[in-house]
């Protein structure tokens, strides 16, 4: 009954803080003056001898000062009783152990030896079970006043009996907005099966999922393991999908600390938790010191790549933003979505193409930027076998012209966006961010730093498989995949974005940046996930044909050449590739005869300087019969001209 009327109480004072310390005082201080009349009484036999009534003025007098003077300091008085906590009940132990030390040094000092020494460990017992207990009392009150005014909700399953899914159990009872009835626990751990955590039986491991689903009726399965990893999240989403019932997650801990509680960030599961790895976070190291109060332009900024740098740059503290962009309506939109997410942030919209020197050097003095990273390329494999000479012209050309511009405007920064195809390249694509990456590595001066940043592909950015493989399921199917044992690696835009912003950081120049992508992760098997995902069923709803594969592709990517030497950096999941550079001179010869060559549009002549540029390249089938047919076609007009 005490218990229920202090928590009346303060559940009354919720909305008041203020007023809610004095009252928690008040309480401590029955709490001390009982505590102690009840330790005389126990020493007693519940009959305190005449002789006794000084010790007990005395006692009482010295017990409720010193608790309440180191209740004080522990700021006990500031805690929120529905919410006590380990935490709590150890700062109530600490303070009722200075108290009972100091208290028996005053009493000792006022009454000698003749005070009971058994009256100190009775006190001190009782006083702490008394207000742990008084907490426990409040809070056990409060859960269930709110279950009780909860409306009756969907029946859930928590999969992970760990320290997240506990949390997240605590907070859907505490929260009567959230209307879910946890019906228990599913923890592949056996050692579990049959345990009860905080009242909810865990119901045996993955295996058991469908027998517990239909036992208790369960609409939906809340997967709260935020380390799983890829392989971990398919296994748990295949079992759902074979109990028939909905899922959920929640995010990993970067996640959780930006948002607002545990139990309001359960979402849809994503593509993005189905990685072979744990996302790689950046964000804190070093990136805010490097584009504090800068001025920072970006290439390619209504891209994929490029407008997540240009939000994470206005989150850094960054002065201003350039965007640079071809397409006009891409940056409108791209100006519309900043104004949006962050009004105040100034943001030059500019309109130009990267292999316009004169647009771009206008650019940079119009606004001074300091660093500059560089998105703008063609980057889809198929589409640059047929375009090799334009991929030349804007890969190599836009890249060596804004790291030059870059140079001349006193920039202190470049940084360009390359990929994983420039690896023993097979593909027109590939080549040409090869040959920009040899190209930045030789243009350095003492004041312009020019890295490069290498990594594979990225989850949901534009032409990307996952929005195709998305499409294709809206569209009931098939899901088209090119080979069944291709693979790549993959990261999300965020990742690859820190990444860059990193790279700039850290650059000393000429280097080659690339993330520890761990393991590759097999395209066929990224297709069925997105179809289990939509809630349908791999082979049976939706079916998986395979193409064969596309020009310029590879069956598997890489990360660095054989040639090129891995140095560690600051951070564990970054490396420096470093390898074979090319002196300013080669290199500008071989931009001069490619420059020729793009005039000409010689395709044998183009594929016979990327050999010469980068000798592990190897042009595909369709490359070689393009060049052999436009050949044989020269040879054969030279010959019509000669007989006529």
């Amino acid at each position: 009954m005490i218990s229920k009327f202090i928590a009346a109480i303060l559940g009354a004072l919720e909305r008041t803080s203020r007023n809610q310390r004095p009252i928690i005082a008040l309480v401590q201080l029955v709490i001390f003056f009982f505590s102690g009349v009840a330790a005389f009484l126990l020493r007693f036999d519940f009959t305190i001898p005449p002789a006794e009534r000084e010790h007990v003025t005395l006692a009482l007098s010295v017990w409720v000062v010193t608790k309440a003077v180191a209740y004080g300091f522990s700021q006990l008085e500031r805690g929120w009783w529905k919410f006590v906590s380990i935490a709590d009940v150890q700062k109530i132990l600490r303070a009722n152990f200075y108290a009972a030390l100091a208290s028996t040094f005053l009493i000792r000092i006022a009454a000698g030896p003749s005070f009971p020494r058994s009256l100190f460990l009775l006190d001190f017992l009782l006083c702490f079970m008394a207000s742990v207990g008084v907490r426990v009392a409040v809070r056990v009150n409060a859960e269930a006043a709110d279950q009780s005014r909860a409306p009756a909700g969907k029946r859930i399953l928590i999969y992970g009996a760990g320290a997240a899914g506990t949390t997240l159990l605590r907070e859907i009872r505490s929260d009567a907005r959230l209307l879910y009835d946890v019906r228990g626990f599913i923890d592949d751990n056996p050692g579990l099966d049959g345990v009860l955590i905080s009242g909810a039986p865990v119901l045996g491991t993955g295996e058991n999922l469908s027998a517990a689903v239909r036992g208790n009726q369960i609409a939906e399965v809340l997967i709260a393991i935020p380390s799983a990893g890829g392989e971990q999240m398919a296994r748990i989403l295949n079992l759902c999908q074979a109990a028939g019932v909905q899922r959920k997650t929640i995010p990993g801990l970067a996640e959780i600390i930006q948002g607002n509680g545990l139990a309001r960030q359960i979402r849809d599961v994503e593509v993005e938790d189905l990685l072979g790895r744990a996302p790689v976070n950046l964000t804190e190291f070093r990136t805010s010191e490097k584009l504090r109060d800068k001025v920072v332009m970006v290439t390619g900024a209504a891209g994929s790549i490029g407008s997540e740098l240009c939000r994470q740059i206005a989150r850094s503290g960054a002065k201003a933003l350039v965007a640079f962009e071809i397409s006009e309506s891409a940056l409108f939109e791209l100006e519309r979505e900043m104004t949006r997410l962050f009004p105040g942030f100034t943001m030059h919209s500019e309109i130009g193409s990267t292999q316009n020197a004169r647009r771009i050097s206008e650019v940079m003095a119009a606004h001074k930027p300091s660093i500059l990273y560089h998105a703008a390329a063609y980057k889809h494999v198929p589409m640059m076998e047929l375009h090799p000479f334009e991929s030349v012209e804007n890969n190599v050309f836009g890249s060596v012209i804004t790291a030059r511009c870059a140079v001349e405007q006193g920039l202190t920064d470049f940084v360009m966006i390359s990929t994983d195809k420039a690896v023993r390249p097979t593909s027109v694509m590939g080549a040409t961010k090869r040959i920009a990456e040899l190209a930045i590595a030789a243009i350095q001066t003492p004041r312009t730093t020019c890295v490069s940043v290498r990594f594979g592909n990225v989850l949901g950015s534009t032409g990307s498989v996952v929005p195709v493989f998305k499409e294709q399921i809206a569209r009931g199917g098939p899901v088209l995949v090119t080979h069944p044992d291709m693979e790549r690696f993959f990261m999300t835009i965020p990742e690859a974005v820190q990444l860059v912003l990193q790279a700039s950081a850290m650059g000393r120049g000429g280097e080659v940046f690339v993330l520890n992508m761990g393991h590759p992760v097999k395209i066929v098997d990224l297709a069925k996930n997105l179809i289990v995902l939509s809630g349908l069923r791999p082979g049976d709803d939706i079916r998986i044909e395979f193409t064969g594969m596309r020009p310029g592709e590879k069956l598997r990517e890489e990360v660095q050449r054989m040639q090129e030497m891995v140095v560690p950096t600051e951070h564990d999941k970054i490396r420096i590739l470093r390898g074979e550079g090319t002196s300013p001179e080669l290199m500008q010869r071989h931009l001069d005869a490619l420059r020729r060559i793009c005039e000409t549009r010689d395709i044998a002549q183009l594929l016979s300087r990327f050999q010469e540029i980068i000798p592990e390249f190897t042009p595909g089938l369709h490359l070689l019969q393009r060049a052999l047919t436009q050949t044989a076609g020269a040879e054969l007009s030279e010959q019509q001209l000669r007989l006529q």
